[in-house]
């Protein structure tokens, strides 16, 4: 129930609020409301407002059937619709639409219940999970503790190839410990597994599943259609779990990996919603009568990678120079239209309750930038690889080139495709660019991609004491002790790390003004990636 259902039904009672709510489903009238609430004495001027109130009411109530049309900005042959091997926001959105999780985030990412109904723990390292009851998949099989045995646990099988395999090496054990139980053992406390738990990755899937071409899961909608780098068709699972969810008969979703097209197929008509506006798309968006955008400030952020294992990012001073390059007032304004919040080379962001605002600031400093690049020695043209499917990386590389020139680095900017970029770039050129989703947690974050031996550790850097302060913030419990290691891990990376971040990225979608039901939440954009469960379309 919306603000505004609630607020009416508190001033005209239950039953009022019923009979005009049926009025108004009916096509009554703003008009209409207001004559039936003077009929019942009601004094003119205090009616008005009521009536306006309940036609506000009326237009958030949420509306059952039709079919939206939903544009990503990735799409490649290797979309997937295993939870484990989930990559970028196409696969976080479509997997959304199949599969929950044992608990939720919320819009401020605390975990709720999902398909757990309630967690619980006396020492942070041993959890029991109740589980719900009367969930089905989708071809009718109950929900079991083995399902969620199997689909926790394969995430640290090697084989699976997991994105979250280092998230799930803290997990010791998982067993079902009753009939609607799971207890999960961990290594050493960790206060945020419920949040973990809670991200796209740990899904549930059936238990033994090793085919996921048939996206069988418990979630709001089932797979009709399923084409890789093409397109996904979903249609309404009338036994979801959640009563009187989703709203939709049926979504589909593509992937346009050029802004520019996406936007036109949006403005067209062609789409009803899409991920990854850039800013200087919003007045068009925004101009155009039907169409509107959704923000939201979150920790996504686009990074310099400057590999420590190859190239001229083995020298620390060469990284050093890069680093004071970035003039990032300057990227803010011009680059993210003030879609941004100025970042400093560590990825905890300012509305991270670790955010360690003390550490400071590193300044756009040429004299010290050219002091680091004449003391590496490094000379020649430097290629650096970026490409549109690296959020505004384009535009960070070609300022960077820029710059260089004052100081006599010769940057070589080499724009790649969207197509292909995270496979064949990402994570394998000397000096590029990536692009980071937010993620629910400051350990999640920095175990995944600052870990030494995480697989999407951009930069390669490698350090004993960082691992081990990453692994005793987990268990401390003082949240001042906390607090003061993530600070320290923070420092560690801002002065070390071959990473360069130079703002936080607000995520800009644009959708039809006939979509309702979105709101931010702050894991990414499209609502989190959870908005299929959530939207529903005003006729």
């Amino acid at each position: 129930m919306s603000d505004s259902q609630k607020q009416f039904e508190q001033l005209v009672g239950p039953s009022e609020s019923l009979r005009v709510m049926s009025s108004l489903k009916r096509g009554a009238t703003r008009r209409d409301v207001l004559a039936m609430l003077t009929a019942c004495g009601m004094q003119a001027t205090v009616a008005g407002g009521i009536a306006s109130l309940a036609t506000s009411a009326h237009a958030q109530t949420p509306k059952r059937g039709g079919r939206i049309r939903v544009a990503g900005a990735f799409a490649s042959a290797t979309d997937t619709l295993d939870p484990a091997k989930q990559s970028n926001q196409t696969d976080y959105s479509r997997c959304n639409m199949l599969y929950n999780g044992l608990t939720v985030l919320d819009a401020k990412l605390s975990p709720q219940p999902a398909l757990a109904e309630s967690f619980n723990t006396q020492d942070a390292k041993t959890w029991v999970f109740t589980l719900r009851k009367g969930v089905v998949f989708h071809d009718g099989k109950a929900l079991s503790p083995a399902d969620v045995v199997f689909s926790i646990l394969r995430h640290k099988d090697p084989a699976t190839a997991s994105k979250a395999k280092v998230l799930a090496e803290q997990i010791e054990a998982v067993r079902a410990s009753g009939p609607n139980e799971v207890t999960v053992v961990l290594s050493a406390p960790n206060a945020d597994l419920p949040v973990i738990l809670g991200t796209s990755h740990f899904q549930i899937v059936k238990d033994g599943t090793t085919d996921f071409s048939a996206g069988i899961g418990t979630g709001p909608y089932k797979l009709k259609e399923f084409k890789p780098g093409v397109r996904s068709v979903t249609v309404r699972n009338d036994a979801y779990w959640k009563p009187g969810k989703p709203y939709l008969d049926e979504i589909e979703f593509v992937g346009i990996g050029d802004e520019n097209a996406r936007v036109n197929a949006l403005l067209s008509g062609g789409i009803d919603l899409v991920g990854v506006i850039n800013p200087r798309s919003v007045a068009r968006v925004k101009g155009t009568p039907g169409f509107t955008i959704m923000t939201t400030q979150s920790g996504q952020y686009t990074d310099l990678i400057l590999r420590k294992d190859m190239g001229p990012g083995m020298n620390p001073d060469f990284v050093m120079a890069m680093k004071y390059m970035f003039d990032r007032e300057q990227m803010k304004k011009t680059i993210a239209l003030d879609n941004a919040v100025v970042g400093n080379d560590q990825p905890i962001d300012p509305t991270n309750r670790f955010y360690f605002k003390d550490l400071p600031q590193r300044p756009f400093d040429l004299d010290k930038a050219k002091f680091h690049l004449q003391k590496s020695g490094v000379t020649g043209k430097i290629p650096v690889v970026t490409s549109p499917a690296a959020m505004y990386s384009v535009e960070i590389a070609l300022l960077l080139q820029q710059t260089g020139q004052r100081i006599g680095l010769d940057l070589d900017v080499k724009r790649m495709p969207v197509d292909g970029y995270w496979s064949n770039h990402w994570l394998n050129s000397p000096v590029g660019f990536g692009n980071v989703n937010p993620r629910p947690n400051a350990d999640t974050l920095l175990t995944q991609f600052f870990k030494s031996d995480a697989p999407w550790n951009e930069s390669r850097w490698k350090s004993a004491q960082f691992d081990q302060l990453l692994q005793a913030a987990r268990s401390e419990i003082d949240l001042a002790k906390r607090k003061q290691m993530y600070a320290d891990m923070q420092t560690m990376i801002h002065s070390d790390a071959g990473i360069g971040i130079p703002m936080f990225l607000a995520s800009i979608d644009g959708h039809s003004t006939k979509l309702k039901g979105l709101s931010p939440i702050p894991v990414g954009g499209l609502m989190g990636y959870m908005f299929a469960e959530n939207v529903w379309l005003d006729a």
